[in-house]
């Protein structure tokens, strides 16, 4: 609908929604109920908002009607999108911590035409309006909530909780020594057995099978671990949550790439959504973890913030565990296999078989994820490819905002192993 400068057009915006005369949210969702029978989801959404108080204890507005009420306001001053924004963003500030107003905060750069930052173009310079980078993300939390509408699929996710054999025998995840220091850290997360605990893979692979093609893609996969060993890892049950795709790599970048996936495992970690049941028929707040990552060594070192390359390769030992450089082949050689052998074994006396000397040092202690998060927390990222010659050539180079915020924040013992 277009809002110019015709009165009567105001007055029937300022209509639809009048605090004196109440919100009328029941008479408008029953309007627009049959415009939803292709996406039932989307009601059950609105549905929700309608009934959410806009933060803990607040009796005069929901979710749905304050920002009905501020839209209107919009529409009905003529305001422009970059104010109702920035008040929006007051708005949200000025209220209680925990409110449901919507974020904009990643909404400020929409219509420009560069990166504030490193000044990259958003399209490419020749073909126009083609993106120079292209992001797909499909919100995980429907995902959840189909799974648990189906009687026998929500039957399944409770099986890590009521059908698993505990003998001691390690079969699944759910028998490390992990998934149990987690129980005992989160006893009330570990107590309620609809809770998710996912795996997070990502890789990078060619769509055109060229080599010489410098075109890539990124999927990011998620895996649900609370299902049987013969499903989690069924096409089923697993499912993209992200790709994003380009000419060149994401690198150290790719934590913008999975901001709204992360935003929604904080969410899901920290909140919670509501989920019905369809084999118990009843209602629950669903919350879910990331419990680890899947990735081959390279991708490794963007998702965990580590140098994969040079001197120091290896987050376990760091210093401890360093390279030599060999002059000829101008690459670095990791031989130190040795340091993992009993401290008696008589490999580590063999000069003629181990690179011409003893070895007498132990293995390298695991650091534990308090210490790794001291090293990292100062650390001050500016994304961008202009910008790569900032970040650190050894060691830890960055914070991933999922395994920082998430992973050491929960004291894991062996966060890198």
């Amino acid at each position: 609908m277009h809002v110019g400068d015709s009165g009567e057009t105001r007055d029937n915006v300022r209509g639809v929604h009048d605090v004196d005369g109440g919100d009328q949210l029941e008479d408008m969702l029953h309007a627009v109920k049959d415009q939803f029978d292709d996406n039932p989801s989307m009601l059950e959404s609105l549905l929700s908002d309608s009934e959410k108080p806009l933060y803990e204890g607040c009796t005069k507005y929901t979710r749905l009607s304050a920002i009905l009420k501020l839209y209107n306001l919009k529409a009905g001053h003529g305001w422009t999108d970059t104010s109702f924004n920035m008040l929006l963003e007051l708005v949200k500030d000025m209220l209680p911590k925990d409110n449901v107003l919507p974020d904009v905060s990643r909404t400020h750069h929409e219509s420009l035409e560069s990166c504030p930052i490193c000044k990259a173009l958003r399209y490419k310079k020749r073909e126009g309006a083609v993106p120079a980078k292209v992001l797909w993300y499909f919100p995980i939390v429907p995902s959840f909530k189909r799974w648990f509408s189906k009687a026998e699929d929500a039957k399944k996710l409770t099986w890590h909780f009521d059908s698993r054999v505990d003998d001691g025998m390690l079969r699944h995840l759910a028998d490390s020594p992990q998934w149990r220091f987690i129980d005992g850290k989160f006893p009330k997360f570990a107590n309620e057995k609809h809770n998710l605990r996912l795996a997070l893979s990502t890789d990078k692979f060619n769509p055109f099978s060229s080599l010489s093609s410098t075109y890539s893609t990124w999927p990011v996969m998620l895996v649900t671990y609370n299902l049987p060993p013969s499903l989690c890892m069924k096409r089923r049950f697993m499912f993209l949550s992200l790709l994003f795709q380009g000419s060149k790599q994401p690198g150290n970048d790719i934590d913008v790439y999975l901001t709204p996936l992360i935003d929604d495992l904080i969410m899901l970690w920290e909140e919670g959504v509501e989920v019905f049941n369809a084999h118990r028929n009843e209602k629950f707040n669903l919350k879910a973890m990331l419990f680890c990552t899947i990735q081959d060594f390279p991708a490794y070192g963007n998702l965990s913030g580590y140098t994969v390359k040079g001197e120091i390769t290896r987050p376990i030992g760091t210093e401890d565990y360093k390279g030599t450089w060999l002059k000829a082949s101008r690459k670095h050689d990791y031989s130190v296999h040795c340091q993992f052998l009993p401290p008696n074994h008589p490999y580590r006396r063999r000069k003629n078989v181990f690179y011409g000397k003893q070895e007498f040092k132990g293995q390298p202690k695991v650091i534990l994820g308090e210490k790794v998060f001291d090293k990292v927390k100062n650390i001050e990222i500016t994304f961008g490819k202009k910008h790569k010659s900032t970040l650190s050539m050894k060691g830890l180079k960055k914070v991933f905002i999922s395994l920082a915020a998430s992973l050491l924040e929960t004291s894991f013992s062996e966060t890198f192993t």
